[in-house]
């Protein structure tokens, strides 16, 4: 506890704000760090890792306590059963933490929270878990591959499903594995203003640790520092916070100096940032996205950056603009998806999904792109990208857009690294998968206006 500020509440806040509220767990778990900065970093970093952990471990959580609780989880109150499950984490993926510590803390939240008469009964629960952990047993894989999946690697059976069809058994378990392993956080270097060696130099000299990136020269992954805003280089503009999947979206666009740019969906504006400085301040960069909170986002980038050639505004991406009929000589549609190839990122995805959310994301998409068409100029190209790893919204959504429209598929090869290669880059497009690919799940086509 610092300050009166007890870190173990702030974590059940948090948890009940994406539970109850549906929150992205990166927007509460940051804005409650913001609320606090005074925070040691210790502490911080405890907060961040039981709530993204409790968050990605839900179904395995879940599944130790209703083996040990008479008391199904999902008929609990909420606020028991984010303290349970925030506990099992503890007890079981953080040594750091003593057991009895947990259970203790775990009982003591209950009383402030004003559940005293179910002490005894939190208590129970979790120092049996603590007790009997090395003996819990994970359903048979044998009997049942999907139930198993799901409860080892914490994924809803409708997802496992689904990739198990669509990637096979070996595949789907090398995704799911990825989806629980921690991930750097990955940063591009704004090379053409700023020298490798300076970014560097700014980075190590406040104690951030780098390694490359796989893929693309400028891309680096950091981590051993507190806060990224205090970072002189990200102060500064001379880094951008991008994965490497979205980097490569601005080397298949392959902008040139002068070019028009529409980026139909563009916040935070990573992308099209990334196409301005591909142009080398040159040309013009149109990042618009559907509102005035999105676009913030762009021009706050914009600003630290001083990026001179990007431009932000509101529209809304299904709605045709005439002015831009013909315009672009580049059109970046990265439309909004189901977002499943960033499911280590944002653990709360795999636990909204549901097939009528799936069937409106694709005719959302489909209305996207055939505007994004019609900005197009003749010759002109389209790059259509999600972060998501559904083939539904991927694939099928490509073919869809070459049989109603005037477009072709163009080679990814020339675009890429050549250990990215592969059968469907040459035709035109690429699924990255996590597990597979060194990246998040992403995929990318290349259309050009006939």
């Amino acid at each position: 506890m610092i300050r009166g500020i007890n870190t173990r509440e702030l974590i059940l806040e948090i948890l009940l704000e994406i539970d109850e509220k549906g929150k992205h767990s990166h927007i509460a778990v940051r804005d409650a760090l913001s609320k606090y900065q005074f925070l040691p970093r210790q502490d911080r970093a405890f907060i961040t890792r039981v709530c993204e952990g409790t968050l990605e471990y839900r179904i395995l959580i879940d599944y130790i306590i209703d083996s040990f609780s008479k008391i199904p989880v999902d008929k609990m109150k909420p606020p028991i059963r984010e303290i349970l499950r925030s506990g099992v984490y503890q007890i079981r993926f953080m040594d750091s933490v003593p057991d009895s510590a947990v259970c203790n803390e775990a009982v003591n939240l209950a009383q402030r929270k004003g559940f005293y008469n179910l002490k005894p009964f939190v208590n129970g629960v979790l120092r049996t878990i603590a007790r009997e952990q090395n003996n819990i047993k994970l359903p048979s894989r044998e009997e049942n591959l999907v139930r198993y999946l799901s409860v080892k690697y914490s994924m809803p059976e409708i997802l496992v499903t689904r990739w198990l069809g669509d990637y096979g058994e070996e595949t789907t378990e090398k995704m799911l594995q990825d989806f629980l392993r921690e991930k750097p956080l990955t940063v591009r270097f704004r090379t053409h203003k700023y020298s490798e060696e300076e970014i560097c130099q700014s980075l190590r000299n406040q104690g951030v640790e780098l390694k490359r990136a796989p893929y693309l020269p400028y891309a680096y992954e950091i981590s051993g520092y507190n806060h990224i805003l205090a970072l002189d280089a990200f102060i500064q503009g001379k880094i951008q916070v991008q994965d490497v999947s979205s980097m490569l979206v601005a080397e298949v666009a392959d902008p040139k100096k002068g070019d028009y740019v529409i980026d139909l969906c563009a916040a935070p504006g990573g992308k099209s940032l990334h196409v301005g400085d591909k142009m080398g301040d040159y040309g013009t960069v149109d990042a618009r996205d559907v509102s005035q909170k999105k676009v913030d986002l762009i021009e706050e980038n914009i600003q630290r950056t001083g990026s001179i050639n990007v431009q932000a505004r509101v529209m809304d991406a299904t709605v045709f603009d005439v002015d831009s009929e013909c315009q672009a000589d580049i059109v970046l549609a990265d439309v909004p998806c189901s977002g499943y190839g960033v499911i280590s990122k944002k653990p709360e995805i795999k636990y909204r999904v549901t097939p009528q959310k799936q069937e409106e994301i694709v005719i959302l998409q489909r209305t996207i792109l055939n505007r994004a068409a019609e900005y197009v100029k003749p010759r002109g190209v389209l790059v259509f990208s999600t972060c998501t790893i559904a083939k539904e919204e991927n694939e099928e959504n490509m073919m869809w857009f070459l049989n109603n429209y005037p477009f072709k598929l163009e080679s990814l090869d020339p675009y890429l690294p050549e250990e990215l290669h592969s059968e469907t880059t040459a035709l035109g497009y690429l699924q990255l998968l996590p597990g597979v690919h060194k990246t998040d799940g992403f995929f990318i086509a290349k259309f050009r206006r006939k």
